[in-house]
């Protein structure tokens, strides 16, 4: 689909002439992210280990005009600050960051039988990923004055029992990063926020569920959710992004926006009907 055919109305437009950088930006959440910034006229840098996917996805959306690609393992710190390097050397700057590359890692268990090894390669994706492209975006957003940094985190992050021990320590530990990291920025007009989804159906849901069934993942949420009669979509997420990304939530910092219909204000013992 050309890209043409993808923008919005100028006057409806929140991200004319920005830059954002996704990382995870070539399938999920991410995909449907990118997708939506460019709708809002931002150039994009798709950032990922899914080369085929990534490449594919920029070609659709008009190439190197409206997106380009870049191998990144956010682990790996000279991934991440070469992939913040090319989004100012392709379109002269980043307005926007959005950390979203995670994995799940084992399936859930007791922590008896949780590996230490499996547990590390988590944290070095989710967190210290996400601590790598908050670090590398501030290197650029800082002197510019201005940006807006976005890490994916869960409601797994704010409850617990819901997913593997490395997983939910990540993403409680990333709900602090992005505190002390909206502690620090403000003072140089950077704003950094989290976003909290509840389950959806992903590629990382699939793998937690243990299903490659979409509308498996759909039912488990559905069965466990607290706002009934809607599903929660990738798109709802992007749309989250979206307001923490742009002018519409410009003095919206350190915060955490949990996307969940209600689920963790819900005390599910309680059984209430």
């Amino acid at each position: 689909m050309a890209s043409s055919n993808l923008l919005l109305p100028p006057a409806a437009r929140r991200l004319d002439n920005k830059v954002a950088l996704v990382t995870g930006g070539a399938s999920g959440i991410g995909e449907s992210t990118v997708r939506l910034l460019c709708r809002h006229g931002a150039r994009v840098v798709v950032a990922d280990i899914q080369d085929d996917k990534g490449e594919a996805l920029c070609r659709e959306l008009g190439g190197p005009a409206v997106a380009i690609f870049v191998h990144c393992d956010v682990s790996d710190e000279s991934d991440v600050r070469k992939a913040v390097d090319a989004a100012v050397a392709a379109y002269g700057k980043l307005d926007v960051a959005f950390s979203n590359a995670g994995i799940v890692g084992s399936a859930m268990c007791s922590i008896l039988e949780t590996k230490k090894e499996d547990f590390e390669r988590v944290v070095a994706v989710n967190l210290t990923g996400a601590f790598l492209v908050t670090k590398h975006a501030a290197r650029v957003m800082v002197p510019a004055g201005q940006g807006s940094i976005v890490i994916t985190a869960s409601v797994c992050g704010v409850i617990g029992g819901m997913a593997p021990y490395a997983y939910t320590s990540t993403k409680h530990a990333v709900v602090g990063l992005c505190r002390e990291a909206a502690a620090e920025l403000g003072r140089h007009g950077v704003r950094v926020n989290c976003v909290s989804p509840y389950l959806v159906a992903t590629a990382l849901a699939r793998q937690g569920v243990g299903t490659e069934d979409d509308e498996a993942v759909e039912a488990v949420a559905e069965a466990a959710a607290n706002l009934k009669g809607v599903g929660l979509k990738t798109e709802d997420i992007a749309e989250a992004v979206l307001y923490l990304a742009s002018d519409a939530g410009r003095y919206v910092s350190g915060h955490n926006l949990v996307v969940d219909g209600g689920v963790t204000v819900v005390n599910g013992s309680l059984g209430r009907q």
